[in-house]
């Protein structure tokens, strides 16, 4: 059963890192995260069904095509935002949540408040930023 959040409650370093409360605070903002970008998604293809290109001018009709290709691409980047999103929820049923996967160590809740899907901590991230640029193909 969820813990039930006092009014207003922000996670603070004062108290157990992941507590039930904690826990319970990042589940909330993530279905809630979630709930919005599926709504969102829901609505752009509402309108995708509703709209048709039936615009007389060409240069009309490319300018609709090309608002509705940035559209799709950022509808998809979200459905990959959702699959992040369920992914962290279940890390946070298994108790893994706000724990680094490299390190093992804690994310911080600082980081876990401006990236509630993060899986690595602050340095981790910076130490896998710095291998793919010198890795990465140019």
């Amino acid at each position: 059963m969820p813990t039930k959040l006092p009014k207003n409650y922000r996670p603070t370093d004062k108290e157990p890192f992941m507590n039930a409360k904690q826990r319970e605070y990042f589940r909330q903002r993530l279905l809630s995260w979630k709930k919005e970008l599926l709504r969102d998604t829901n609505q752009t293809l509402q309108s995708l069904q509703e709209d048709t290109l039936q615009a007389p001018d060409i240069a009309d009709r490319a300018s609709a095509e090309t608002d509705r290709a940035v559209e799709l691409r950022t509808r998809d980047r979200e459905r990959k935002l959702v699959q992040k999103i369920d992914e962290a929820l279940e890390r946070i049923e298994q108790g893994e949540y706000g724990y680094c996967e490299d390190t093992g160590e804690p994310i911080g809740l600082r980081r876990l408040e401006a990236r509630p899907i993060a899986t690595l901590s602050l340095e981790a991230q910076e130490h896998h930023e710095r291998m793919e640029r010198v890795y990465r193909d140019d």
